[in-house]
């Protein structure tokens, strides 16, 4: 998958942050790379090189990386109204 198709998908899912260059996870909105984890409520950097997924549980601030040529599915699942 290109980076550019990556990217519009991330930027699908989530909305800019104030002030910043990361994108929060839309409300109701989750987010899943690889078939691994999903995340539900996560801010994202989009990088050149590489994607950040930051996640804040039980007190700690927890970052994931992600090459861009090692992402191979991304998967969004929203609630229905």
């Amino acid at each position: 998958m290109k980076k550019t198709t990556l990217e519009k998908i991330f930027e699908y899912a989530s909305m800019p942050v104030q002030g910043t260059l990361s994108r929060k996870l839309r409300k109701d909105v989750h987010c899943q790379i690889n078939e691994g984890k999903v995340y539900t409520a996560a801010t994202f950097f989009l990088g050149e090189e590489f994607v950040r997924i930051t996640e804040k549980e039980k007190g700690q601030t927890i970052n994931t990386y992600y090459d861009w040529e090692n992402i191979v599915s991304v998967r969004t699942t929203a609630s229905t109204e």
